[in-house]
């Protein structure tokens, strides 16, 4: 396999604008000033005094009278000696690094307020804000030279991390780092004779006048996740020594010379704020620190005055009130027949075959197994598609004229996903679950892997002659930041060449999923979503670009297919199945009447004899628990309750409680493979609703719907479609909103498929993020993001993980020993905001819970190469030093106890499948209690807290909730490793048996 591209303008070195270009026009704007009430969905600003800081960098000015600080992304001032800050930012700025000009009158950042990382300064007063670098690439971690007339900084704006310099006076920029390395964090010495910087994140280089570079100290590459390492921040001192944070394992270091100088605290990696005498500020665990020249070390106390807003609207309510039928919305991977004169569409956990004109479809499958990304054979006579019938994802062929089925391919360790025909019929082109691309000869049953595995890559697309196959695949910036763009790929079948083509300059596919590049058959087009809207590339025969592209659609638009002879395409608008003639102005709807009605449970169930846990108080009590339909009507006291009734349930003695919430996973990721296992294995872990911040939209809704229906045995499921970004992406669920009026189109169809939520991703900027709160609310959406502030300052809803990925490489909310303080803790207790803390650290406590690496559902379930990921997991953490880990979950903890003792609470979630399905969660339940957390308070934190997040009747047990229960044995109240004891599980009234749940998936082999 190799790999090229076409060539693509870079952006000149010498375009950039130097000092004092592209003002911002807002100078002596507050910082913290209000923002205007009509923008906060309805809810005032309060402000919440802070007295500690999470990752923050301290400057202190040249004459040593002033500290600069970037708490919260924000600018603020202080007197040195400490005491109340000022902000000099405003809400927007989103920056970092902080550091003074030499003469002590402006002070240089990195800011994220364009939607990219730019260099800007401002003067000591807040005034005269000036941007110094632009474009669509990254600049990051300025410093001044020695002199004032120039900024040294990090950027990938040569497809490598590496140090430029930027002349004030003519604003050339130049690099001066080469080679392979990621280099970022330069200084310089006060000679201006040497520059230091990091290479790698491992590595301490120092560069001289002559440009040579000398490694003069480093940190190991850690062998995996679990353990930690990396050397951070070098900064000159004004004699010209050297200082650095080492970061280990659970050790944070920070060097002066040869010699530790700081150690046993959790020391934030950034520069350290020389001087003049030799002393030198730095921050860590929780406050900023002074230290003299003597070596004595200080605390300079803070306060800063933080506005948050709680959010206050109306909640939609997307669910049906009674049994009527309900239009199907979830279509999934509509794909044309080659005579246009048919659409072969998934939903309600079936595929279905549409005449266009004849509204009534036809189900041409049946069965509760998984059936996804049909594709139709080009002489039009069959259908291809994915599907676990057999135990896993497999290629399976459908025969239209007699309804006969064949299994195409038997990969017992790999799923075989998006098919794609060859055009002369003879082969199928398909994706494995880890994004390789292979090829099934149909006359040998031989199957060839075409390219290795790509990131989360979209569906294939056979060029007319077949010598091709197009496909949307990830291309990151660089190696330091994992964010990049989804581009076209287009691969040569005999020689596997690969050929990278972006669709525009740094623009991206809508998402690697159904969203195109489609060859047309005629071999002059693809076709392909961009800012939501259909447009068509005119290629050659290569697959090369041969024009400019053209907007087919101007309405939101995803999964476009052809119709054979290259004039219409299909795609789906807001739930409806659309079609466009290429070369003319047509566009109608293809008429579909199919609809769902909720499934209908039993009139009435009784739980007798149950040992209930309500999460209404801290103690079980007895009683008989009576279910009309799908609620709960009430709580009788033991043996009241006639026995004459047709479904009973026995419990005899067992703990009756309310289902648990899992409130951060991912269950349709296009092309994960994990098919109707992952819906059984978390309900069959106790897990009666579940909770998705992105995902395939329509797969999602599709989801929600056939579990609705009754079609599909899974957990109920909240959730959004792909969240909304940035101009750069990572996950293939993830959209780039980057185009005007884009916004607008995602979120009407937020509105037509009826997500219970919106999120927003890591690299969309604060003010794109607060338009994007203040539109769902208007309609009656929460949203949720990676970033605490300013959103929780804007009236976001809540915040996924303790501190995950973010655009800055460091977290605002969990420093790297896992630690936060009052400007996280306090805050999100101040705005309500809800957290969902994914503790992935929490599989350190894997050797010691061996229950849950034996369990029966989980080796049933889970697929073979997930279990297999699962079982070299618990292996590593059992052959690794779990220190560090262990200390980053308790610290992680901590905030949780922190949180609740300022008022406020967390509600449980694990971002399965990239965590460990079931297990994940309730080793996030043990390690609360292994941490201090009780039981109690823990399981609120399972069940009843996240009910009242997601507003739902879920939680508790009480009359008129819906009856998402969970028969345990044991006593979870004192040891909440019994909670894994699941016997039943009642999901809407609908009682499941646990072993029941594993039955289509049990072999004998899983079963020992």
């Amino acid at each position: 396999m190799t790999i090229r591209e076409w060539p693509r303008a870079l952006i000149n070195r010498r375009d950039m604008l130097g000092a004092g270009s592209l003002a911002a026009g807002i100078a002596g704007l507050s910082a913290c000033a209000p923002v205007s009430q009509n923008k906060i969905s309805k809810s005032a600003l309060s402000a919440t005094t802070v007295t500690e800081v999470t990752n923050v960098s301290v400057a202190p000015s040249p004459d040593g009278k002033w500290l600069a600080f970037d708490l919260l992304g924000l600018l603020w001032i202080m007197p040195a000696s400490g005491g109340d800050a000022r902000c000099i930012s405003d809400a927007y700025a989103d920056l970092a690094y902080p550091c003074w000009s030499p003469d002590g009158s402006r002070i240089a950042f990195q800011s994220y307020r364009s939607g990219n990382f730019h260099i800007w300064s401002v003067n000591a007063d807040g005034k005269d804000l000036q941007q110094h670098t632009s474009g669509l690439f990254d600049h990051r971690e300025p410093i001044y030279t020695p002199d004032g007339k120039a900024l040294l900084f990090s950027s990938d704006r040569t497809g490598r991390y590496a140090i430029h310099k930027l002349e004030f006076r003519t604003g050339i920029i130049s690099q001066l780092t080469h080679g392979e390395s990621q280099d970022s964090e330069p200084c310089i010495a006060p000679d201006g004779k040497t520059i230091a910087y990091v290479a790698d994140a491992l590595r301490l280089m120092l560069l001289d006048k002559a440009g040579e570079t000398t490694s003069i100290a480093s940190v190991k590459k850690p062998a995996n996740w679990t353990r930690p390492a990396g050397l951070f921040a070098p900064t000159f001192s004004p004699d010209g020594q050297l200082s650095y944070v080492t970061i280990v394992d659970d050790e944070a270091k920070l060097h002066v010379g040869s010699k530790v100088t700081v150690a046993k605290e959790d020391i934030y990696p950034f520069r350290t704020g020389w001087l003049g005498e030799g002393g030198f500020y730095y921050a860590s665990n929780g406050k900023i620190r002074v230290r003299s020249a003597s070596g004595k070390t200080r605390v300079v106390e803070m306060t800063a005055s933080v506005p948050v807003s709680r959010p206050s609207y109306l909640r939609k309510n997307n669910k049906p009130t009674d049994d009527s039928p309900v239009p199907v919305r979830g279509i999934t991977s509509p794909t044309l027949s080659p005579n246009g004169k048919q659409i072969a569409f998934g939903a309600l956990n079936d595929l279905y075959l549409l005449t266009i004109g004849t509204p009534q479809p036809k189900k041409i499958t049946t069965g509760t197994y998984a059936k996804q990304h049909p594709a139709w054979s080009p002489d039009g006579k069959s259908l291809v598609y994915s599907s676990d019938r057999a135990g896993t994802m497999d290629l399976w062929l459908h025969d239209l004229e007699t309804g006969n089925e064949r299994q195409l391919t038997e990969l017992d360790d790999e799923a075989a996903v998006f098919p794609c025909w060859h055009p002369d019929g003879s082969k199928i082109a398909f994706l494995n679950h880890a994004g390789a691309l292979h090829l099934l000869d149909l006359g040998t049953n031989e199957i060839t892997q075409l390219f290795n595995a790509l990131w989360l890559p979209g569906r294939p697309s056979f060029s007319p002659d077949g010598s091709k196959i197009a496909l949307a695949a990830f291309k990151p910036y660089s190696r330091r930041f994992r964010e990049g763009l989804s581009e076209i790929l287009v691969i040569d079948v005999t020689t596997g060449e690969g050929i990278y083509t972006p669709i525009a300059k740094d623009k991206s596919i809508a998402t690697r999923g159904d969203d195109g590049p489609i060859w047309s058959p005629d071999g002059n087009y693809f076709a392909y979503v961009f800012a939501s809207t259909l447009w068509i590339q005119p290629i050659d025969k290569h697959g090369a670009f041969n024009g400019a592209a053209r907007k087919i659609s101007s309405e939101v638009t995803d999964a476009p297919s052809w119709s054979g002879d290259s004039n219409t395409l299909l795609y789906l608008s807001n739930g409806k199945l659309r079609l466009a003639e290429i070369d003319s102005d047509n566009i109608y709807t293809a008429p579909l009447n199919l609809t769902w009605s909720a499934a209908k449970a039993p009139d009435i169930m009784v739980i007798r004899n149950a040992h209930i846990w309500d999460a209404l108080g801290s103690d079980y009590r007895e009683g008989d628990v009576v279910i009309r339909n799908n609620r709960i009507a009430g709580i009788e006291p033991a043996g009241s309750i006639s026995s004459n009734v047709s479904h009973n349930i026995d419990a005899n003695g067992q703990v009756l409680m309310p289902g648990l919430i899992d409130m951060h996973t991912h269950r349709q990721v296009h092309g994960s493979g994990y098919g109707d296992r992952i819906g059984r294995a978390l309900l069959s872990m106790g897990i009666t609703a579940t909770r998705s911040p992105g995902g395939a939209a329509y797969y999602m809704t599709e989801d929600k719907e056939s579990i609705n229906a009754g079609r599909r045995i899974a957990p109920r499921h909240f959730g959004t479609g792909e969240a909304l970004d940035g101009n750069r992406i990572y996950y293939n669920f993830m959209r780039p909103v980057t185009e005007p009026g884009q916004l607008d189109l995602e979120l009407s169809r937020a509105t037509a498929l009826g997500y219970d939520m919106v999120k927003t991703y890591v690299r969309m900027d604060n003010q794109t993020q607060e338009k994007v709160i203040n539109a769902a609310h208007a309609m009656g959406l929460p949203v949720s993001s990676h970033y605490h502030y300013p959103a929780l300052r804007f009236g976001a809803d809540g915040v996924e993980h303790m501190g995950a990925t973010n655009r800055f490489g460091f977290s605002r909310t969990t420093t790297k020993l896992g630690a936060g303080y009052d400007d996280v803790n306090k805050v999100f207790a101040a705005a309500r905001g809800g957290r969902t803390p994914t503790l992935f650290s929490a599989n350190a406590l894997l050797p010691e819970y061996q229950d849950l690496v034996s369990d029966v559902r989980i080796r049933t379930l889970l697929p073979p190469w997930d279990l297999a990921r699962f079982d070299a997991l618990a292996e590593m953490i059992k052959n690794e030093d779990r220190e560090p880990l262990l200390v980053s979950l308790e610290n992680k903890i901590e905030q949780i106890k922190s949180m609740m003792a300022n008022g406020w609470r967390v509600h449980t979630g694990t971002d399965a499948p990239i965590d460990t399905i079931g297990v994940s969660y309730h080793l996030n339940l043990r390690a609360m209690t292994r941490y201090g957390i009780s039981a109690y308070e823990t399981l609120l934190t399972a069940t009843r807290n996240a009910g009242e997040y997601l507003n739902e009747p879920i939680g508790t047990i009480a009359p008129g909730q819906i009856a998402d229960l969970i028969l345990v044995d044991g006593d979870p109240l004192t040891d909440i490793a019994d909670l894994i004891n699941v016997k039943t599980v009642i999901c809407g009234g609908i009682a499941h048996d646990v072993s029941t749940i594993a039955a289509p998936f049990a072999t004998t082999e899983n079963q020992n």
